[in-house]
């Protein structure tokens, strides 16, 4: 039998990728979760900017294919912008 294989997840975000990179993206999601308060987009803002990421075609495994930043950081970051002026 041969062993599963590993799901690539080309339109997730990381939060939704945890497996092999798991200790590495749960840094990622400390960092974004301890960010200064004054430079951190709202909640609703931020989910608001990664819903319209995961409906762009320029995501890919949790990456903006435009920029090659996580998207889930540069979304966080309240004077960020979408590099394909998305949001």
């Amino acid at each position: 039998m041969e062993p599963e294989k590993a799901r690539v997840c080309r339109r997730c975000l990381t939060r939704e990728m945890m497996g092999d990179q798991e200790e590495y993206f749960r840094g990622l999601h400390t960092y974004i979760a301890n960010l200064d308060p004054d430079m951190r987009a709202a909640h609703e803002l931020y989910e608001a900017r990664l819903g319209i990421c995961k409906e762009c075609d320029q995501l890919y495994q949790g990456m903006c294919k435009i920029c090659g930043c996580y998207v889930e950081l540069r979304a966080a970051m309240a004077k960020n912008s979408c590099p394909g002026r998305k949001w």
